[in-house]
């Protein structure tokens, strides 16, 4: 039968040649599949820019318009850009909060100033003991949560256990 090609955009598929893949990619239908692809990923910033921009369409009215997602006049109401206007104000309003909070008194960056300092202090003085170094690193303050509020961190990232890692001695490599 020969090979097929499928377009992921238009969820169909035909026989690939130079013709039949030129008509498909130059067709109507498929770059309208291909823009309400794209059109799916917008932020609602943008799609309210556009909204805000177009005249208001017949459909608002009538309650059909052949043209659908093609229409270059504004399917959304006022109350519909009314409410996507204030989602966004809400959203903007969470992003600025969340910078600005604070954890346990004092923000992540001041935590991880003093923590540098600490640091620094310590590697300057460099005659402690491996005894006082642990517990330095006890009497550290809580890790603060918004560092540990990211979901799926890797391994790697995440805080050691409570008394460390456990070491396991092998006298076998592969």
């Amino acid at each position: 039968m020969g090979k097929r090609y499928y377009c992921d955009y238009c969820d169909r598929s035909f026989q690939d040649n130079m013709h039949n893949r030129k008509k498909h990619l130059n067709g109507v239908q498929h770059h309208r599949a291909k823009k309400a692809w794209f059109d799916q990923f917008r932020d609602s910033e943008a799609i309210l820019l556009d909204e805000q921009i177009k005249r208001p369409c017949r459909f608002l009215q009538k309650g059909i318009c052949g043209f659908g997602s093609n229409c270059k006049f504004s399917h959304m109401s006022e109350e519909e850009q009314y409410e996507l206007k204030r989602q966004l104000e809400e959203e903007r309003w969470h992003r600025e909060d969340s910078e600005d909070r604070v954890v346990f008194g004092r923000s992540v960056e001041e935590w991880l100033s003093k923590r540098e300092k600490k640091r620094a202090a310590l590697s300057s003085k460099g005659d402690l003991t491996a005894k006082e170094d642990t517990e330095e690193a006890e009497a550290e303050p809580e890790i603060p949560q918004q560092l540990l509020a990211i979901p799926d961190l890797p391994p790697s990232l995440l805080p050691p256990p409570p008394g460390g890692w456990r070491v396991r001695v092998s006298g076998e490599w592969g």
